[in-house]
Formats: structure tokens, C-alpha cells, sequence
């Protein structure tokens, strides 16, 4: 059986096929994209339809994609989690900077708060690690703003296992992680693993790997694909969903149809020799 939901830090349940905001942005994150209308009825699309996590981040436009959620969603459902990021700061649609000071990750916090209008951010995720500034400092602050009410929970984005497992040393406030994981890209397993020994939840970012499930690699896909009446996109996520009970993808995209798409993937049923098939997709694409 798949589980439908998932519960962060023990206490905030979330359905597990979510929403990401990137696509919401021009090329590379930067700028708007298309008409902020259509942005905008995407998202309460997607909340219309049950979604009841939201991922986005303070880079993402900077600053326009937080600008839409709460354009689209605020007052926010009661059930509605909203997740965003801070740590990395945007000088171009090619440039990111890691800014992990304590005093930094504030002021992006305080910012995200903002513009997202709300007093409380269920989920404040590190971007990336700061290798500049001693873990313990970044975490620190945000227990700090944990502590202040300023966030509810702390994730972590682009880990290792070994970064991850001494996080865990340093605070209990971690309920996630956000690494690269999909269908054809399993490089962090071993962080999978932490977060299901841990009952921490797991994003993966890329989850229909960035375009490279049209190539040859995954053509495997078709025959599951064809036999379900699906998409190798929704198959792509059907397989996250049955793969291990903490994913929790966010499938981002600009489109009402491929939203639709997306998120009637969580209704796909994979048995046995689908699971099998697919699970060796990884070895071929590498």
C-alpha cells in the first residue's frame, strides 16, 4: 500500500505529491515567467486539488516566487504547509552565492517572512550548507528563529549522509531533506536511508530528472507507461511515491495541463515487475 500522507516533525500531515515553485521563474530561476495570472491560478490549481505542501525558496525570481504564493494562497489554509529556503543569494540568472552567517540567514528569513505575510514559517530549509561557517553556527540560528517563532522546522538541502547524520547531532529541530533524487539518479541513497532511519521526510528536487526521462535510457518506461495509461512523467513519480514512504516530490511546472498530469500520478498503482523493471533504470542511465 502507498501512504497518502506523510507527517512532519510529528505533528504537520501533508499530502506527499506537493507542489515546487521554481518553474513559476524565468530561465535559471531569475525573473518572472509568462503572466503573473497564470502563475497565480497554477497554484491555487494545485491547492484546489489537494496539494497541502507548497516548496519554494527566497531565490526562485529572488523574491517572486514567495511573492506569488502569497499572492495565490494567502490567508493560508488551515492544512496548507508552506515551505520555503534561505542561504543562497542571487546576483544573475547564473550566479549563486552560499551565505550561511547567522546574522545573513536572518535577514533572509525576516525577508521570506515578508513576502510570504505570514508570522510563522512551517518549513525553513538551509539552501546549502555554508563550508565558510561551522555547521553548529548556521543550525544555531536557526534554532534561534526557531525559538523566536519565527520558523516551526528546519530542513536541510543538498546533504551528504555524513553531513546530514552530524546535523542530527547538533539539533532536533531537522524534520527534512532536499537532495537530488529521482528515477534515473539515486546518487543520494545513502542520505534516503538517514532520513528513513530518522522518520525525516525526503524532497527530492529533479524528481522527473530534468528532462532526461524523453531520452534512451528510459525508454524502459514506456511498457509500464503504456500499460497503465500514463505518461512517463507520472510513472517517474508513481515510482518515488511507491519507493520509499518519506519522498515527498514536489513536481513544479508553469502549466494547468501538466499540473493535472503531475498530480493524477499519485492515483498510479505500480505492482511488483513495473517496481522491478524500473528500479533497474538507474544502472542503464548510468
Amino acid at each position: 500500500m502507498v501512504l497518502e500522507t506523510f507527517t512532519l516533525g510529528g505533528c504537520l500531515p501533508v499530502r506527499r505529491l506537493g507542489y515546487g515553485t521554481a518553474q513559476l521563474t524565468g530561465p535559471g530561476y531569475w525573473g518572472p515567467r509568462g503572466e503573473r495570472a497564470d502563475s497565480v491560478a497554477v497554484l491555487r490549481r494545485a491547492v484546489d486539488r489537494g496539494v497541502t505542501l507548497i516548496d519554494t525558496a527566497d531565490n526562485y525570481g529572488p523574491g517572486i516566487a514567495e511573492e506569488l504564493v502569497a499572492e495565490a494562497l494567502h490567508p493560508y489554509r488551515d492544512e496548507l504547509v508552506v515551505a520555503t529556503k534561505g542561504g543562497v543569494v542571487r546576483t544573475g540568472d547564473s550566479a549563486w552565492h552560499i551565505e550561511g552567517r547567522p546574522e545573513r540567514l536572518r535577514e533572509m528569513c525576516e525577508a521570506s517572512l515578508r513576502r510570504l505575510r505570514t508570522d510563522r514559517i512551517d518549513l525553513y530549509q538551509l539552501h546549502r550548507l555554508d563550508p565558510r561557517v561551522p555547521m553548529a553556527e548556521q543550525l544555531g540560528a536557526l534554532d534561534e528563529l526557531r525559538a523566536a517563532g519565527k520558523i516551526r522546522h528546519v530542513g536541510l538541502d543538498s546533504v551528504t549522509a555524513e553531513q546530514l547524520t552530524q546535523a542530527l547531532t547538533l539539533t532536533s529541530s531537522i524534520v527534512s531533506v532536499q537532495n537530488r533524487f529521482n528515477l534515473l539518479d539515486r546518487e543520494s541513497a545513502a542520505v534516503l536511508k538517514v532520513c528513513e532511519a530518522h522518520d525525516l521526510a525526503f524532497l527530492p528536487w529533479f524528481p522527473l530528472a530534468n528532462g532526461a526521462l524523453t531520452g534512451e535510457a528510459a525508454a524502459a518506461l514506456d511498457s509500464v507507461a503504456d500499460r497503465l495509461g500514463a505518461s512517463r512523467g507520472q510513472i517517474a513519480l508513481a515510482w518515488l511515491l511507491h519507493h520509499s514512504p518519506v519522498l515527498l516530490p514536489t513536481p513544479g511546472t508553469g502549466s494547468l495541463a501538466h499540473l493535472e498530469e503531475n498530480l493524477d500520478s499519485a492515483a498510479l498503482r505500480l505492482d511488483a515487475s513495473d517496481i522491478s523493471l524500473l528500479d533497474a533504470l538507474a544502472d542503464r542511465a548510468a
